[in-house]
């Protein structure tokens, strides 16, 4: 039996300290755990710590210095997201932008970085997404960098996080780079929120209204087919079409539903094909009144990811290469191919950019980047001058989409009902 000296996170998020005795330094860990226990430091009677040490402060010897209410902070967080990262299966996007933003605080307030990794690990339930961090941490302990490590996860951490992530070790900034990454994650997701959420009501109000005609076509027409069987051709022309496709949903709804989902499944997969993708492309830039708000959106997504390339040291070509590859549109993302050449022939960004999808401001906002040596700030806002003219784009389209889509809604019941109407006066006139 031996006694060992600890430093441990509770379940709550306070730093403790303490002894305890078991035969070795696994049972201590084991038994600290047990209690639901973070271990920070594990130090056997000798006084070498065994868990808070980087590799090389391990052999030297060296405690590295901890900022314990920066990292007491930290904890309190993770643990607040501890039931959410558990019920996760799969590896998302999410997962990325709390990894980045929880491993800069840690490295900041002094953890090592195989230790916060550790960290994350324990706050991280059983599924694809520890796999990953076990297997990144494992590379760490090898002996391979971060930057390494991600890059055995093409499908979870992207080119640019990647690159990221290596220009912050080369500078010795990887807390503040993987800080910065969290922030650019965080931003896509409120854009690409605050799009989906512009466009759920009226794809809601569509749902509804077509749920709408077909429940008036299917049950509430063929109530008064027995009514309008013996008038024949007497029947007004609309009220004899209402009553034909009253019929075809009735008898035949059913099949029409399968060939309506049948019809929009072959059209999303062909949507996917390079044929559909180049056609949803070219009319998504040439749509009324949405077809600028893509433009900028792209234009956005470029520069934003350009400009945080750049501000975290990554190389002009490299970053442009990344920049371009994280545009959406086919069509914009071809008019940016031959930017890295033209750059790479000494040519300037600004004089390279396709003034098809560059607004002259945005242009004159580039320019004046390069001239002050500052084009990473110029160009991050843009970005956000681009965004913020996005959700107004959206919001304006929205204002007219709303009043069409309600209007068209109650114009085609209204023509059904008018059908019905005319079909009955039809039947009161020969009645008299």
């Amino acid at each position: 039996m031996a006694n060992f000296q600890y430093r441990a996170v509770s379940s709550a998020g306070t730093v403790s300290s303490g002894v305890i005795t078991a035969d070795d330094e696994g049972s201590a860990l084991q038994a600290l755990r047990a209690k639901q226990m973070r271990v920070l430091s594990l130090k056997t009677s000798s006084g070498l710590p065994r868990d808070l040490q980087s590799d090389d402060g391990a052999r030297s010897g060296a405690v590295l210095p901890v900022d314990e209410n920066a990292l007491q902070k930290a904890l309190q967080k993770l643990s607040s997201n501890d039931v959410s990262a558990r019920q996760r299966k799969n590896v998302s996007e999410d997962d990325v932008m709390r990894l980045s933003t929880e491993l800069g605080v840690l490295i900041t307030a002094g953890l090592p970085l195989d230790k916060a990794m550790r960290v994350q690990i324990d706050s991280t339930g059983e599924g694809p997404w520890r796999d990953t961090l076990l297997s990144c941490l494992d590379s760490l302990k090898s002996g391979k960098s971060f930057s390494a490590a991600l890059e055995g996860f093409p499908s979870v951490f992207a080119p640019f996080y990647i690159n990221m992530v290596r220009s912050g070790e080369a500078s010795g900034n990887l807390a503040r780079v993987l800080t910065d990454l969290g922030a650019f994650l965080e931003r896509k997701k409120v854009l690409r929120a605050s799009v989906v959420s512009a466009l759920t009501y009226p794809v809601i109000l569509l749902l509804v209204a077509t749920l709408s005609v077909f429940i008036m076509l299917g049950f509430v027409v063929p109530e008064f087919e027995a009514l309008f069987d013996d008038m024949g051709d007497s029947l007004p022309m609309l009220t004899r079409i209402i009553v034909a496709l009253g019929d075809a949903v009735s008898n035949w709804g059913w099949v029409l539903l399968a060939l309506t989902m049948l019809l929009l499944w072959c059209l999303r997969r062909w949507l996917h094909q390079p044929a559909g993708v180049i056609w949803r492309d070219r009319h998504a830039l040439t749509m009324p009144l949405m077809g600028r708000v893509v433009v900028k959106y792209e234009v956005a997504r470029f520069a934003r990811t350009l400009g945080t390339l750049l501000h975290n040291g990554v190389s002009m070509l490299k970053a442009v290469d990344i920049a371009v590859a994280t545009v959406g549109n086919t069509l914009v993302r071809g008019s940016l191919a031959e930017l890295a050449p033209a750059i790479k022939r000494g040519g300037r960004l600004s004089h390279a950019l396709d003034a098809r999808i560059f607004s002259p401001t945005a242009l004159q906002m580039i320019r004046v980047g390069e001239e002050s040596g500052n084009l990473d700030t110029m160009l991050l806002e843009l970005a956000r001058v681009h965004e913020t003219d996005v959700e107004a784009g959206i919001r304006r389209v929205l204002a007219l989409l709303e009043p069409a889509l309600i209007l068209g809604m109650g114009g085609l019941i209204a023509v059904i009902i008018m059908g019905i109407l005319m079909g009955i006066l039809s039947v009161n006139t020969l009645v008299v």
